[in-house]
């Protein structure tokens, strides 16, 4: 797949996932058109070989996976999430703004940078909860417009505005709405954008989203600028590898968590049972004894993905001084001695191995070793799944804002990989002796 062929279907997908429950549902459509059948945790599985199948929780985390035709040694898993930093939309969300105009209350969702959220043209998505004859029923919901702007402080009011600057969430970040002749229909804006009664909403979870499309630019066209790249960028790429790949000696697992931006302590999140539950389903419903899952847990591999970042062109200062990935240099292998990120020496080797394999370029990333670093997927995984793990990312500038950038090539690099990953398996030979 050509690099502009790839970068087309990213921005795609990322378009029309403006929040983290859109991405699931864009995944899921891409899953179906390709036979895959959905599973419900609430159900008997009837798991065969050959069978190709997903769950979700919460309508924002999903795991994919397929029976090999023989049979399997262990799992080979990727792993990213769904969710991006954001504004979140409280209830009763109105608020009058000098008897003239209607502004929104929001609340962060994640550790955004704040200042690209001003003066962009923003619009409101994600999930309604609505009464139905037997119950409840979620609706997906995207006002499809530019609805609503967080306008900046005329420089003229504020002298310092070019100095630090810090923001209030509660008071410098709430977007206008509307003239004071909006008031009261908020709501009946977002039923309608979801077809459905304002009466019958019973809860919801809207997010703000920038609605700037995807960009290719620089002097060769080298760079990509959307929101979301993180991590959609990742998962994207982990899906055409999945979806790509033939069957090998392990059962491959598409994975992705949401709320990782948050910490991921939720029952759709990292930290949770999700995947670890999945794949006893799976060994269950395919008759394995306990012991046995346990024996494919031992020869099996995860790859957490998560983007990664790199030098940054005017501050070179704040990168490691010999560790310096840089944009359309391949895939970034992260590290941290804290365990942030659990690559260890055994499974960046097995990486490396794939990366060799699958012809994609790589880099490495740690952070300088007087900065404090972030987490991401691996490390809070590891708790239910005791599993060898690497942590990768695609390399990307401006991480948590609303429209971060990357390079063109990456995206193929990740899928090349991907796809070897999950035709792969690993076999222990002895003691710290591994073949994959």
């Amino acid at each position: 797949m050509g690099d502009r062929k790839v970068v087309k279907e990213l921005l795609s997908f990322i378009e029309s996932s403006p929040t983290a429950f859109h991405a699931v549902d864009s995944m899921k459509k891409m899953l179906e058109m390709e036979g895959y059948q959905q599973l419900l945790e609430s159900r008997e599985w009837e798991l065969t070989e050959g069978g190709k199948y997903y769950v979700t929780r919460n309508g924002t985390s999903l795991l994919a996976f397929r029976i090999p035709k023989r049979n399997f040694r262990g799992f080979q898993i990727m792993a990213s999430h769904s969710d991006s930093p954001a504004f979140k939309i409280k209830e009763n969300p109105e608020m009058d703004a000098e008897g003239a105009y209607v502004k929104l209350n929001v609340e962060k969702y994640g550790g955004m940078l704040c200042a690209p959220w001003f003066d962009r043209p923003l619009s409101v998505a994600g999930r309604l909860v609505v009464k139905t004859k037997d119950g409840i029923s979620s609706r997906l919901v995207n006002v499809d417009r530019d609805l609503v702007m967080i306008p900046s402080l005329a420089i003229h009011m504020n002298r310092k505005a070019n100095e630090e600057q810090k923001y209030n969430v509660q008071k410098d970040l709430l977007p206008l709405y509307g003239l004071s002749e909006a008031k009261g229909s908020f709501m009946r804006t977002v039923a309608e954008a979801a077809g459905v009664a304002e009466n019958d909403i019973l809860g919801n979870d809207l997010f703000l989203y920038n609605r700037e499309k995807g960009s290719v630019w620089g002097a060769n066209e080298e760079f990509i600028s959307i929101g979301r790249l993180d991590d959609l960028q990742c998962a994207f790429g982990s899906l055409k590898g999945f979806l790509a790949a033939t069957d090998g000696e392990s059962i491959p697992v598409h994975c992705v968590f949401d709320n990782e931006e948050v910490g991921s302590s939720t029952k759709q999140g990292a930290a949770s049972t999700f995947l670890q539950d999945v794949l006893v389903r799976i060994s269950e419903g395919l008759g394995r004894t306990l012991a046995q899952y346990r024996q494919a847990l031992a020869v099996s591999f995860m790859i957490s993905a998560d983007n990664a970042h790199v030098v940054h062109p005017n501050y070179g200062e704040k990168a490691c001084p010999t560790n310096r990935p840089v944009l359309g240099g391949g895939i970034v292998i992260k590290y941290s001695a804290n365990q942030k990120y659990t690559t260890d020496g055994v499974s960046a080797a097995m990486f490396r191995i794939l990366c060799e394999r699958s012809e994609v370029p790589y880099q490495m990333f740690l952070n300088r070793s007087d900065m404090a670093g972030g987490s991401t997927l691996g490390n809070l995984s590891a708790n239910q799944v005791a599993v060898n793990c690497v942590d990768i990312g695609l390399p990307q500038l401006a991480m948590h804002s609303p429209y971060e950038t990357a390079g063109v090539n990456d995206t193929r690099y990740l899928v090349r990989a991907a796809k070897v990953f999950f035709e792969s398996a690993v076999r222990e030979n002895a003691a710290g002796e591994y073949r994959i």
